[in-house]
């Protein structure tokens, strides 16, 4: 049925005093930014969905990514019936309907449904068992968004006839891009309210909204709004506004500039002068001013090999694990799990002597030290090596006391060379005193020259 005029009145009004994320919302792909993973030109549920052959879809992402807006640029792009359900207000009766009028509008214009479930993880199995059969047969085709992963969430019959795609957040020029429009857009956007907002004002609200562009729409309505147009007509947001808008102070911080470089700097030498506080409030700094978890973590891994290394090699593992914690967690809850692989590295015994010993090893290379595998450390694949010496001599530790026997293993030209020197720390005491009893003159004794393990 036709709309009169106050009905279309009404939604146009409507239109208007709906939040600015639902007014600046993309109806085309030109106007959606993010995914291009998905949706960029020549990627396949673009075409699909170009094609209007689209199949049931589950849209997995954090919030704010932007699945509701994608299921409506759709909606919008495919000559099929588009049927919102939230499933935090629907149950079984409402889906019921919705596909009775699905079926109706199949069999009287020809004319396909898409039902789009938002939040389709709060649907419990009889719900969404009811849709099941009519996914099956095609009197609707699903769009279903979450935040949690599907395979838990969404039955396994549902599941198995529908294609997931993953949404990741948006990353900080794309949340520029959509703020710039917001402010530009006179007809649905800030637009017409002359609205200047300071650069550092921008940067704040970018790295405070963490990639959700719902975060970063409403902080900038709220601080629009409240701020009143000064004697030229200017609306001029300050960065003490944005922060009282999203209700987070902005950190000196700036991740691509000085103080980036001078925090990690900083809790790299706290970690190495072993003092675990301020090491925990370096790396808070870098944290809570949004930076990018994973930088932090490669930092961490590499600390625990370059500062640590075998004074304790559980350092290592503590540092790989804080790194699958923020995978498998996700910030800001994995944040203890980076304090703590923070506060482990700081309180660790140290040693360089890992890092000296590759460098050692590096250099030896650079001048050209290339010599060829000595004969016996060769393996013998064939009757013609064997016949060349290759594998001859070699002794095969396990059969000796301590499974351990002398020989050599370095090329002829680098004889006595000594790269790696364990330190007295942690467990590399017990690893200097287990060489230093494996290649002690009387273990030698008698056997052809080798590598000499120094005490030094």
């Amino acid at each position: 049925m036709n709309k009169d005029m106050f009905e279309l009145k009404a939604e146009e009004q409507k239109g208007q005093q709906a939040p600015l994320a639902t007014r600046m919302r993309p109806s085309s792909f030109h106007e959606f930014v993010g995914q291009g993973h998905l949706v960029g030109e020549g990627r396949v549920l673009r075409k699909a969905i170009e094609a209007g052959r689209l199949p049931s879809v589950v849209l997995w992402g954090p919030p704010g990514s932007g699945k509701t807006t994608l299921a409506f640029v759709i909606s919008n792009s495919i000559n099929s019936h588009f049927a919102p359900v939230s499933a935090v207000s629907a149950g079984v009766a409402d889906l019921r309907r919705v596909i009775e009028e699905a079926k109706e509008r199949l069999k009287l214009y020809q004319q396909k449904t898409i039902l789009f479930i938002d939040e389709i993880h709060r649907f419990n199995k009889a719900q969404q068992d009811a849709i099941l059969p009519f996914v099956e047969d095609g009197t609707v085709t699903l769009i279903g968004a979450t935040t949690e992963n599907p395979s838990f969430e969404v039955t396994t019959p549902l599941l198995s006839r529908c294609q997931v795609f993953t949404l990741n957040s948006l990353v900080e020029d794309e949340i520029r891009v959509i703020i710039l429009r917001a402010l530009r857009d006179r007809l649905k956007g800030l637009g017409a309210l002359n609205v200047e907002l300071a650069a550092e004002a921008i940067d704040h609200l970018i790295i405070m909204s963490k990639g959700d562009a719902r975060i970063a729409l409403n902080a900038l309505e709220m601080a629009t709004l409240g701020t009143p147009p000064d004697a030229q007509g200017k609306r001029r947001i300050s960065l003490a506004t944005i922060e009282d808008a999203v209700q987070h102070p902005a950190l000196n911080y700036d991740k691509t500039g000085d103080q980036h470089y001078d925090l990690i700097s900083a809790l790299h030498k706290s970690m190495r002068g072993s003092d675990p506080d301020a090491s925990l409030y370096w790396l808070a700094r870098m944290v809570e001013a949004g930076e990018e978890p994973q930088y932090i973590i490669r930092r961490l891994v590499r600390f625990a090999s370059e500062d640590i290394g075998m004074a304790d090699p559980q350092a290592l593992v503590i540092a790989m694990a804080a790194q699958q914690a923020v995978h498998f967690v996700g910030m800001p809850e994995a944040n203890l799990a980076l304090a703590e692989a923070a506060v482990y590295l700081a309180t660790a015994p140290k040693s360089n002597s890992l890092y000296q010993a590759y460098s050692r090893v590096q250099e030896e290379i650079k001048k050209g030290a290339a010599d060829t595998v000595p004969l016996h450390l060769r393996n013998a694949v064939t009757p013609l090596m064997k016949q060349t010496g290759y594998g001859e001599g070699y002794k095969y530790a396990h059969d000796y006391p301590d499974h351990f026997v002398p020989q050599q293993n370095l090329p002829d030209s680098l004889q006595g060379n000594q790269y790696y020197t364990p330190s007295e720390q942690g467990f590399e005491k017990q690893i200097r005193d287990r060489l230093k009893k494996w290649w002690s003159p009387e273990k030698k004794k008698g056997e052809p020259e080798t590598e000499e393990y120094i005490d030094d």
